[in-house]
């Protein structure tokens, strides 16, 4: 009998073991929310979610730089940076790992009927969903770093419990065959980002619209800024639903901006970086050649976001009131509005000034710091129940 275990105690209510076709399960339920019967797609997925034999060395699975104690972000951080360590224990990206949580939510990248780019995996969309998004780091040769599809494959077929789970979910002779194989991994990854466990909507937030809590006067000031449309800019890019009380948003509308981001020197230096690197943003998408759209980046979703910093594509903040208040600069006069909290030094120059997302930037009056720290205490409520013991006061 070959077992396939869940590498965090954090998210195993039971021990898989694909074997025979069937799941046997020590617990009495999956931490997706379902039974464990047959070795569905799911189960799969969650296996070869956690497993480090989908990277060249051995030494990182999915869950690596995507943790699930950690809101599927990667709490991994060398200096102030945010770029993920590879497989080889050396190689840095050259982008903040964005969390996996809520992900399933992001529609197909797409143009809107504004003309306007939405959508799409990563933070340029370049991926067209989650199985899609599943396949590229395992290849890439700087983060799981496997030379091809057939040896990726191949790894997966001396598995017995493997071949057995694999041939039950998607046809006899999978794992023979290196591009079938392949794509029926990404897929059963996909399906195990699919379950509620990435998705739980149980956060104070959730539980106040379900009438179980009331929110503190300071979180629900934060809460009426945030939907105002005449006090701040935040729901213009992340409110997808139309109404604020409907208990599956997801806050973001998934579409492209610059919001005119400094450099982080810091870790463009540790990654090896030019001090003077830009990226290309929404213009490194293969789909897009218009450089109108360099510099742009889809707008994250906010569930989780105050307990998986730091934050923007180039990790430039560590805090979560300091985007708050770098969002501010562009509507406040005052000398403390120009400086940035975390340096003590002004923001930076620009990395792409011509395409800066002028209009909902400037939208709003300045904030001062009491309503500040309401949006903070706000955002923080997003926090889902599991990680709400992470939350600084």
């Amino acid at each position: 009998m070959m077992f396939l275990k869940c590498a965090y105690p954090f998210v195993c209510t039971a021990v898989l073991a694909l074997t025979g076709g069937a799941v046997l399960s020590q617990g009495e339920a999956k931490p997706g929310g379902k039974p464990l019967g047959a070795a569905g797609q799911e189960a799969l997925g969650e296996a070869l979610f956690f497993d480090t034999s989908l990277s060249n060395e051995g030494s990182q699975s999915c869950a690596t730089c995507h943790d699930p104690e950690s809101g599927f972000a990667d709490p991994r951080r060398t200096a102030k940076g945010a770029f993920s360590l590879g497989d080889d224990g050396a190689s840095l990206g050259n982008r903040n790992a964005p969390s996996a949580a809520y992900a399933r939510f992001i529609p197909p990248f797409h143009r809107q009927e504004d003309g306007d780019w939405a959508g799409g995996i990563f933070w340029d969309g370049r991926a067209a969903d989650l199985a899609e998004q599943a396949g590229g780091p395992p290849l890439n040769p700087i983060e799981m770093a496997m030379p091809d599809k057939a040896t990726l494959v191949a790894r997966l077929a001396e598995n017995p419990a493997y071949l057995t789970a694999f041939e039950q979910e998607f046809g006899k002779g999978v794992l023979s065959d290196p591009d079938r194989g392949y794509d029926a991994m990404t897929k059963a990854i996909a399906a195990f980002e699919e379950t509620p466990l990435f998705a739980p909507f149980d956060s104070k937030y959730d539980r106040y619209l379900a009438g179980k809590v009331e929110l503190s006067t300071e979180e629900e000031l934060g809460r009426v800024l945030f939907f105002s449309e005449q006090f701040t800019n935040c729901n213009q890019c992340h409110q997808l639903r139309q109404s604020p009380l409907d208990r599956r948003e997801t806050f973001s509308d998934y579409s492209y901006h610059n919001i005119g981001l400094p450099p982080n020197p810091d870790v463009y230096s540790e990654a090896g970086m030019a001090a003077d690197f830009i990226d290309e943003g929404l213009l490194a998408n293969p789909a897009i050649s218009d450089p109108g759209e360099r510099g742009k980046f889809r707008t994250p979703s906010l569930r989780n976001v105050a307990v998986t910093g730091p934050y923007m594509h180039n990790g430039v903040f560590q805090d979560l009131r300091t985007v708050v208040a770098f969002y501010n600069r562009y509507n406040s006069r005052s000398d403390a509005a120009k400086i940035n909290p975390e340096t003590g030094k002004p923001w930076g120059r620009t990395m792409v000034p011509g395409t800066l997302s002028v209009k909902e930037l400037t939208h709003g009056p300045a904030l001062d710091a009491r309503r500040i720290d309401a949006l903070v205490a706000f955002l923080k409520t997003l926090t889902d129940a599991r990680y709400e013991d992470q939350l600084e006061d």
